[in-house]
């Protein structure tokens, strides 16, 4: 089994018009999508990680800023190789968000 690298992105664009609907509504939507991937989660007993990440910091040589990407949240997922890895998330609930992309690259020791 090899190991990949997943990468859930999002246009922050989709992001900020998403924020601006009414709270009540984002809030249902968004248990929606928890419990669909909550669903998705448990029938791919092979995705070995998933963690959401905060805003992203861009560190230069002498220098620290504020960043700003599409990443939301990774993973970490065994296969048997990058297509069958990529082929895990083809009805991924991530979806629903417009605009998503999910990428999957194999990862190996340095």
């Amino acid at each position: 089994m090899q190991k990949f690298m997943v990468l859930y992105q999002a246009p922050s664009t989709a992001m900020q018009e998403w924020m601006k609907k009414p709270e009540s509504e984002r809030k249902e939507a968004e248990q929606k999508m928890k419990d669909e991937w909550g669903a998705w989660m448990k029938a791919h007993p092979m995705v070995l990680n998933t963690i959401a990440v905060g805003k992203a910091k861009r560190v230069t040589k002498g220098n620290v800023a504020d960043a700003s990407n599409d990443i939301m949240i990774s993973s970490y997922v065994e296969a048997e190789s990058p297509e069958a890895a990529a082929a895990l998330f083809t009805d991924h609930p991530h979806f629903g968000i417009p605009g998503a992309t999910i990428e999957v690259m194999p990862i190996r020791p340095m």
